[in-house]
This record gives C-alpha cells, structure tokens and sequence, in this order.
C-alpha cells in the first residue's frame, strides 16, 4: 500500500489543484490537519465516488511537483 505524507505548507498548493480539476468540490471538503492523511483520503473516496488507489494517485500527483501548476 502506498504511504503519503502531507504537509500542511504543500497541502495550500496541491488543494488548489485539486479544486481545478474537481471543481464540485468544496473547501469544506479538502480541510486536511497534518497526521490525518487517513481522513482526508476515505473523504475524498466517498465525494469523488472512486476506489482508495484512485485517489491516493490523485494525491501522489498533486503533490509531486509542487511547484507546477498542473495537476
């Protein structure tokens, strides 16, 4: 199983691109506290309708270029 680490700092960027591509998506929905990936994730799972893997490679990507504006 695939492990992340989000930190707050990187999570300010990667939540906009997220939001781009998701646009139905809430701030509500993306509130995320440092050592709750876990939350975030199964969250994520029920408002996107998609399975673990899915957004967990959403995420990856989100957050593996941080400074690119491309999600």
């Amino acid at each position: 199983m695939m492990e992340l680490k989000i930190t707050t700092f990187d999570w300010i960027t990667a939540k906009e691109k997220i939001k781009r591509k998701y646009n139905h998506l809430s701030d509500a929905d993306l509130v995320f506290e440092e050592n709750q990936e876990e939350k975030l994730i199964n969250h994520l799972m029920i408002k996107l309708h998609r399975d673990r893997e899915y957004v967990l490679f959403t995420l990856a990507k989100s957050l593996s270029n941080i400074e690119s504006n491309r999600l």
